[in-house]
């Protein structure tokens, strides 16, 4: 029986090899047929920056993981509004299809997972 998965992320896209390692978490637990979903807060919203170049920086691509997301049945990509807003960003800066959420929406959201885990 599959259960949900929600991944929170709030680091920022260059802090070391923690979001590779939360990354990968997410697409072992999705190769096992969970339902996968993600939350990014805060400075995690960088991570969908479409004109990022984290290879240059990190060697990886983060963005091309994000880009691959959907061939794991990763569909459901939450972002906090209040996160979007303060970075400066908007849904047209970003790499793949997100859904918006409020910080009030934030504690229905996690009730509705298995398991919520903090990355």
């Amino acid at each position: 029986m599959s259960k949900s998965f929600l991944f929170v992320m709030q680091s920022p896209a260059y802090s070391g090899n923690k979001v590779q390692e939360v990354l990968d978490e997410v697409l072992i637990t999705a190769a096992f047929d969970q339902k996968v979903s993600l939350l990014l807060l805060d400075d995690a919203v960088f991570h969908l920056k479409s004109t990022q170049q984290s290879a240059a920086v990190t060697g990886k691509d983060i963005g091309a993981i994000y880009r691959s997301l959907e061939l794991y049945d990763i569909e459901s990509i939450y972002v906090e509004q209040e996160s979007l807003s303060y970075t400066g960003l908007s849904e047209s800066d970003l790499l793949i299809p997100i859904t918006l959420i409020t910080r009030q929406e934030l504690p229905t959201l996690l009730k509705g997972f298995d398991f919520v885990l903090e990355g």
